[in-house]
């Protein structure tokens, strides 16, 4: 019966018990020869790392490694990776009598269904979240497959945004800070920890470049309604809508669709009110930024402050853990807690507090 390895060195391998010992099973099938043709008629390629325009490779020297990123690229890329899909699982930090080893943000990662949440609207935003913060400081904490998973996952919410067209944005952004990201680890190779072949996290970073120019060429597309549209509105509505943002951003950008719009979005009490819900008045006087005519200009404040301290953050759903039975779940998954009040063991779980859990 085959074995899957869960060795961090080399996840995902398979391998079978003989009379001489473990022995990896290599994979060959049809799918790699034509990899193997393809490469062959497109290997001309150069990786910039930098905005100084720092390259890896020098163009004479490019084609034999182009053609060895692709293949470990490939085989990495392989279906023999299984990926759990379960709705809940148990968090355990320390070994006991019942449970032995512990829970890594990996394997936490590997095992909830992030795959299928990116496919609910509720959950888009905090997965996007959870994957931008991963990004930022934990991605080498991941094991291989961890890896496998968290790029797999990044490559569906990319085409789900190219064809329905939302949330582009907060791609952009995900996307930018997991390229300067690879741009270090790479650049400090040998200093730092990656898991994995030098080659595959080059090509996953021409995957990036490849992604972040598409969506900078993505065109909206127009669409065509004989109806009632946002301009038929009162202006009281119109109003209302906008207090119900609690991102700047998504302010601005509506306020660019008409006239009107752009001068209710300039209302100096919309940004007063986005102001004071995500920041403390102590917090006010520290950056306190006047107009010409001496007035408080809380729109230039919001991004001051935005820049020093984090701003709440509004999901549809969210992970849940219940601090009874020490499991994380999706709230809509009917977790079969076992106290007297299960309401009041569970607790929402941020994408920050999703990562703090597996730190010890």
């Amino acid at each position: 019966m085959p074995f899957l390895g869960q060795d961090w060195r080399s996840p995902g391998w398979r391998w079978i018990k003989t009379e001489d010992g473990w022995k990896r099973c290599e994979s060959f099938s049809p799918e790699l020869e034509d990899e193997n043709s393809q490469l062959n008629n497109n290997i001309s390629h150069t990786v910039i790392l930098t905005d100084d325009e720092e390259e890896i490779y020098r163009t004479e020297d490019c084609e034999f490694a182009a053609k060895k990123r692709k293949k470990d690229h490939f085989r990495n890329n392989t279906k023999s990776q299984c990926f759990y899909r379960e709705k809940w699982i148990y968090v355990h930090k320390e070994s006991t009598r019942e449970r032995h080893g512990y829970c890594t943000l990996g394997e936490a990662f590997n095992r909830l269904d992030f795959s299928s949440a990116i496919q609910d609207i509720r959950r888009f935003n905090y997965v996007v979240k959870l994957l931008q913060l991963i990004a930022k400081s934990q991605l080498t904490s991941l094991s291989g497959a961890a890896q496998k998973n968290y790029f797999h996952i990044l490559d569906k919410i990319v085409r789900k945004v190219l064809e329905d067209q939302h949330n582009p944005r907060l791609i952009k952004d995900l996307l930018q800070d997991l390229s300067s990201t690879l741009c270090i680890l790479i650049r400090g190779v040998g200093k730092s920890v990656l898991v994995g072949n030098i080659n595959i996290w080059i090509c996953r970073l021409e995957t990036i470049l490849t992604w972040q120019q598409q969506l900078k060429n993505l065109q909206m597309n127009k669409q065509v309604n004989n109806g009632l549209t946002l301009s038929d509105l009162p202006l009281h509505m119109l109003n209302n809508i906008l207090y119900r943002f609690s991102d700047g951003w998504d302010i601005i950008t509506l306020g660019q669709v008409t006239p009107t719009l752009y001068m209710l979005s300039e209302d100096r009490q919309l940004w007063k009110k986005l102001c004071q819900y995500h920041f403390a008045e102590k917090q006010f006087c520290r950056h306190l930024i006047l107009s010409e005519k001496g007035h408080i200009d809380w729109k230039l404040m919001y991004f001051a402050l935005q820049k020093c301290y984090p701003i709440k953050e509004q999901y549809g759903d969210t992970l849940h853990f219940c601090r009874h039975c020490s499991i994380l779940f999706w709230k809509d998954t009917g977790h079969p807690c076992t106290a007297n009040d299960p309401d009041t063991c569970f607790m929402p779980v941020s994408p920050q507090h999703f990562i703090d859990l597996f730190k010890f």
